[in-house]
């Protein structure tokens, strides 16, 4: 393929050695999507967090603060400050795959290097590898659960388990086969299927614990200001970590808007919106198995398989197993397979990144991280925030301050070119990373210092950005003009 370079004219043979991408740093899914393939509406955006946040991470997210022991009012708060915080970057991230059409591993080059973007794509696909295996573990426990309906003496058996595990896993590389615009029919279709499955879990819910009094009287189980702000702190921070993923892969998703304005309100709508609207869902539901089953059930998987009417728990098992392969592609197959095919496009395509994110998804042992909503919330979500909070910071710091939303994106598939900065590594970008990671992790190992991993995301954005600034003011001026087109 040839780049095609608008107003320059010159031989023909000059301009195809001119703007023929690298190899290297090339293949048709990492390519600039063209006008054609720039289908997606606001209502496709829409759907898209509508749908992805219809699902049993987001509920088991919401319940971990009831079972946490917050009330209702203090975790609809929390739930909504972080998914305005995260929204943030998220746009700010987002503009540059509908004005550029390319894909995250591809916009990172401009801040890390063709050979550095590796580093920070890496990171967001480890992380990414790890949801899908927690999200193909929820769905296998689902499925068993639904086997246990139909025939009861299978409950209980961790073979069955094991099996619908990978079965389910075979189902969500069948979707990646098939390609990217099945993603977007899954979208459209699960959002408002989920919309009408969860309104009717509620209500069966709330009808068993005898109304919503009894649902929304629980008092907060913090005593002090300072017992609340110590369990706030790190879950805000979980909260934030829950979509870090996803601020910054969203290019692989904007890339294919109609319009800025496309992806622009339909995200700002869908994310906090969605997440609100199903977070108080499950706080409701998990309140209400509270007063039904004495202790409150933060597992939708196990809520489910208590009900003795077996119609109800299919039907429900049934959502909650659309709503989890749906989140799974889209979420944890997208930007992975990217990042893994940015390593080698010559010799890996999205599909074969697909099938390498499924297997590293089984190495991740979701098992564990979902065994408990400690491991989940404070172990997995605040970590792995750690790592992508410093990427964020300096992908937005770039775009924005350095290079004033102006690409080169010729430059960004060939070596030696503009953003080649050291053998294709930028320097400030790596000790910014690396600094930011290390700053907002210590506090996992030495108690002193804990409440910088408390606050491990904000850590990491903002002093890596800073120092990402710092080392690149200098060629801040030159940046701009040389970016310009």
């Amino acid at each position: 393929m040839i780049l095609p370079k608008p107003n320059v004219v010159m031989d023909s043979d000059v301009m195809a050695g001119a703007f023929a991408p690298d190899a290297r740093l090339y293949n048709d899914d990492l390519a600039p999507t063209m006008p054609s393939q720039r289908t997606w509406s606001m209502y496709n955006y829409f759907a898209l967090w509508f749908s992805m946040c219809m699902e049993v991470t987001t509920y088991m997210l919401a319940a971990s603060l009831i079972a946490g022991g917050m009330n209702w009012k203090q975790a609809i708060g929390t739930i909504l400050l972080g998914n305005l915080i995260v929204l943030v970057p998220m746009l700010l991230n987002a503009h540059a795959g509908a004005k550029y059409g390319i894909p995250f591993p591809v916009f990172v080059r401009a801040s890390f290097g063709p050979v550095g973007a590796n580093i920070p794509a890496i990171l967001r696909a480890i992380v990414a590898c790890g949801w899908f295996g927690i999200q193909s573990w929820i769905g296998g426990q689902a499925i068993a659960a639904m086997v246990g309906v139909l025939w009861p003496h299978t409950l209980g058996i961790p073979m069955v388990t094991w099996v619908c595990f990978l079965g389910f896993w075979l189902l969500n590389m069948a979707v990646v086969w098939r390609g990217v615009e099945s993603i977007r029919f899954l979208q459209s279709f699960a959002a408002p299927f989920m919309l009408v499955m969860s309104l009717a879990l509620l209500g069966y819910m709330v009808h068993r614990a005898g109304g919503l009094g009894p649902v929304f009287s629980a008092p907060s189980r913090f005593t002090s200001t300072g017992s609340f702000l110590k369990f706030f702190v790190p879950s805000l921070t979980a909260m934030v970590g829950y979509w870090a993923t996803l601020s910054l892969n969203i290019p692989d998703f904007t890339r294919y808007a109609k319009n800025q304005e496309s992806q622009l309100v339909g995200q700002a709508l869908g994310l906090p919106l969605g997440m609100v609207f199903y977070s108080a869902l499950g706080i409701a539901v998990t309140s209400a198995s509270a007063v039904v089953f004495g202790h409150a059930i933060w597992n939708p998987v196990e809520l489910l398989g208590r009900f003795h009417n077996p119609w109800v728990a299919f039907l429900g098992l049934v959502a909650l197993l659309v709503s989890t392969l749906n989140v799974n592609i889209a979420a944890n197959v997208v930007s992975p397979s990217n990042d893994i095919s940015n390593l080698a496009p010559r010799v890996i395509s999205f599909r074969t990144a697909g099938l390498i994110t499924g297997f590293l998804g089984l190495l991740m042992c979701p098992w564990y991280w979902m065994s408990t909503f400690g491991n989940y919330v404070f172990g997995w979500l605040v970590g792995y925030s750690g790592l992508l909070g410093p990427v964020a910071g300096i992908m937005v710091v770039d775009y924005f301050l350095i290079r004033g939303t102006r690409l080169d994106s010729y430059s960004l598939y060939r070596r030696d070119g503009i953003y080649e900065y050291r053998r294709g590594l930028n320097p400030a970008a790596i000790v910014a990373l690396v600094t930011g990671v290390f700053v907002a992790l210590v506090g996992r190992f030495v108690p002193q210092v804990a409440f910088l991993y408390d606050y491990a995301w904000f850590v990491g954005f903002f002093l890596s950005g800073a120092i990402y600034y710092g080392m690149m003011f200098s060629q801040r001026v030159r940046a701009a003009e040389v970016d310009g087109l």
